[in-house]
């Protein structure tokens, strides 16, 4: 049986709950037409967002909703034209929808709207419509990211280059310092597994995520990403590490965090609990990849790490068990991460190499080269990313955009660094909302 037939097999009470909901006191209230009207609309985006998956092999990340569903769907095999169509209909019937004074409600209405417009979007590049990086992330993804030049990289650069004394290319000399900090292979399950405990932890002491969830583990080779959530729904996960290549010892609380505890499992989990079971929102039974929903996903993964690991929380916790887990030198952990937050600040010139590299003014041989100078990746890592690039293209924004978006507005709302309860709180709302880019402004 394959995963999403497994998983839909085990949603028996989904269609009970809708009813329930429909049929309760609160369905009577002011709001209840316009409801309802969103709850006729959000089967039929599911079945659209199935139908895209039969184009697209990576446009459904997850789906965990009626089995029968995809059984329709894999039977109709409705072409693009058809797809598009439909989901243009459904964002006119959208709009004829009022506005609702009850947030969740409205914010219901514009996550409909905005994943359709997305949806439409990507079929006309499946049809081959080819648009500008910047064009793609705002029609896809609700946002458009900062571009910087590389005057702004070659800043940072300077400032790295004294660290690494001796000859060669300062990236030659960056990988030389850098070696000492690879997890071995052997003891790379161990120490991710003591990670992922540490991460969990640090959630559940903050928020509370579904007694039932869980998730496992599996290493796997020859992808263009280095990690990977898989929701099952249930409230159950499968992460997959990638390790094509050396695994250095940031990454073990980078894919806990981002992957499981606060992040991906997290989000993906609450969403189910909070807007499929106790809401019976339907259309968050299925997860569309390349929609403005991923800018959240991504941006709440990756500022999670923060949120769990604040200020000199992270380095006081890696050098006294992370570092000795993986047979590291301890006393190098603040070395290794003074030199790591220099190196974070290079993050956009990934999404330069990749928005030169998608115009079509560079090609694959010169962003892999731009990578390995702005963002001092190594030629094998570099190539890996511009894999990604092929593949994923502007989804690339999505994490380091959507971390600055997700962290200004949690900011904004008072959860600052000198107050956490009050960040993990606004976190944890935005984790369980249909709150999408737009909405983060």
């Amino acid at each position: 049986m394959d995963v999403m037939t497994r998983v839909a097999a085990g949603v028996g009470g989904l269609a009970l709950s809708v009813a329930v909901i429909q049929s309760s006191p609160a369905a009577q209230a002011p709001g209840a037409s316009r409801e309802r009207e969103m709850d006729r609309i959000a089967p039929a985006y599911v079945k659209l967002a199935l139908a895209m998956g039969l184009h697209d092999p990576d446009y459904v990340d997850a789906f965990y909703g009626p089995a029968d569903w995809k059984r329709e769907v894999e039977s109709a095999k409705p072409p693009l034209d058809r797809i598009a169509s439909d989901a243009t209909a459904l964002l006119a019937d959208l709009k004829k929808v009022p506005v609702d004074e009850d947030e969740m409600r409205s914010l219901r209405r514009e996550y409909l709207q905005k994943q359709l417009s997305s949806m439409v979007a990507r079929t006309r590049m499946l049809k081959g419509e080819r648009l500008s990086f910047d064009d793609e992330s705002r029609a896809l993804y609700d946002a458009v990211a900062p571009a910087y030049p590389e005057s702004h990289f070659q800043a940072i650069l300077a400032k790295l280059e004294p660290r690494f004394p001796g000859e060669g290319t300062l990236l030659e000399r960056y990988e030389r310092w850098r070696k000492p900090f690879v997890i071995p292979r052997e003891k790379l399950d161990s120490v991710f597994q003591i990670a992922i405990k540490e991460c969990r932890a640090r959630t559940v002491a903050h928020m509370k995520v579904p007694a039932a969830e869980s998730f496992t583990v599996e290493y796997v080779t020859n992808k263009s990403w280095s990690g990977y959530n898989w929701y099952q729904g249930q409230y159950r996960s499968v992460i997959q590490v990638n390790t094509d290549l050396p695994v250095y010892i940031d990454r073990a609380v980078d894919l806990a965090c981002h992957e499981g505890y606060p992040g991906h499992h997290v989000y993906n989990a609450l969403l189910e609990q909070h807007l499929v079971r106790d809401r019976g929102w339907v259309e968050f039974t299925v997860y569309p990849l390349f929609s403005p929903q991923s800018l959240i996903a991504e941006g709440t993964a990756n500022y999670g790490i923060e949120v769990a690991f604040p200020g000199h929380e992270r380095v006081d916790y890696e050098r006294s068990v992370l570092f000795p887990a993986a047979g590291l030198d301890p006393a190098r952990a603040a070395e290794y991460y003074e030199v790591q937050a220099l190196v974070e600040e290079l993050s956009y010139a990934g999404n330069e190499a990749a928005r030169r590299y998608l115009n079509g003014s560079i090609d694959q041989t010169a962003a892999a080269r731009w990578l390995e100078q702005f963002a001092l990746m190594s030629p094998e890592r570099a190539k890996q990313r511009v894999k990604f690039f092929d593949q994923y293209r502007s989804y690339v924004i999505n994490y380091n955009f959507g971390k600055d978006l997700v962290e200004r507005y949690v900011e904004s709302r008072g959860g600052t660094s000198n107050n956490p309860r009050k960040r993990w709180d606004e976190f944890g709302r935005l984790l369980s909302s249909p709150r999408l880019p737009s909405g983060l402004r």
